[in-house]
């Protein structure tokens, strides 16, 4: 079974925040020892030059992956590298970044910075891609702010998937961004307006909608199991996503607890397992082994168009 991770912010202590390149490969050498074969590394929202130096890292880490990958193969053929001295053996590959905002609604801000929120601009967009067009595959906003069709128009036109979360939009308005192009729902349910009978909100539109992709958190935390049983039910299984939304303290003595990665509120900070963790969990739940290869290898996979 193939398991791509398209939203992961850290692992075992790395995490996505303030990183160097290194810490991006030892996020995805853990994730690859865990199981996973891919990740999109996700940057949180904060001020744009700080998400910057994240995709920057990011951007590093892949090229030190592909090349340390290069040196590996030559030295297998002549026969002078061995395991662990060089290459990227046995890592997640790292396929670019997915940025969750900073065009996010602070209403509905969750464990992220709400005050690093921006209104969508293209010239704060201008600002945050420049450069980095290459690896940026993902990116969240919020439909229902003042400027975000205009601007779903145009990342969507540069070749970046548009999701839509961390949002208080209403059924119209998360239907309205599917038509300007958004593609996906991040994390369904989370971060976002509660679906009500008069009122389904974006968890509703993504629900109901046949072609919108939605990401779901995977462990035993942020979703009852009845939720997961009715997404399963209600959405087509090839627009399914499972993710792992892990953290810096994920697979940490720090991110172990009984009730999830929390902060000291108790507000959930991020998800709780690597993302091969969360297949088996959903396994114990029913979840057949063909449909959890699709939502986490063959979904993702047509998703990001690889």
């Amino acid at each position: 079974m193939t398991v791509i991770d398209v939203h992961t912010h850290g692992i075992g202590g790395y995490g996505t925040a303030g990183a160097s390149a290194e810490d991006i490969l030892a996020m995805a050498r853990i994730h690859g020892a865990l199981g996973v074969d891919a990740i999109v590394p996700t940057i949180y929202s904060a001020s744009i030059e700080a998400m910057r130096k994240d995709i920057a890292a990011v951007d590093k880490a892949m090229q030190l992956q592909t090349e340390r990958d290069e040196d590996r193969a030559a030295g297998d053929t002549d026969g002078t590298v061995k395991d662990g001295e060089a290459g990227e053996r046995g890592a997640a590959r790292i396929l670019g970044v997915h940025l969750e905002g900073p065009f996010l609604n602070p209403s509905r801000a969750g464990a992220l910075d709400g005050d690093a929120f921006l209104l969508p601009r293209f010239s704060s967009w201008e600002r945050l891609a420049e450069g980095f067009q290459g690896i940026i595959r993902i990116m969240t906003i919020a439909p229902e702010l003042d400027g975000a069709g205009r601007l779903i128009r145009v990342i969507t036109d540069s070749g970046v998937i548009v999701n839509m979360g961390h949002s208080d939009a209403t059924y119209d308005e998360a239907e309205a961004a599917y038509n300007a192009g958004a593609r996906g729902v991040t994390h369904i349910f989370n971060a976002m307006r509660p679906m009500h009978h008069r009122e389904p909100g974006l968890a509703g539109f993504g629900l109901v909608h046949p072609h919108i992709y939605v990401e779901f958190i995977g462990d035993p935390h942020h979703l009852h199991p009845k939720t997961i049983e009715l997404i399963v039910s209600a959405k087509n299984k090839d627009r399914i996503i499972v993710v792992s939304d892990s953290v810096k303290a994920t697979h940490t003595d720090e991110g172990s607890g009984p009730d999830g990665v929390t902060d000291r509120s108790a507000r959930l900070t991020g998800g709780s397992m690597a993302l091969s963790e969360a297949v088996r969990y959903l396994g114990d739940l029913g979840l057949t082994p063909a449909v959890l290869d699709r939502f986490v290898g063959v979904n993702p996979t047509a998703y990001l168009g690889i």
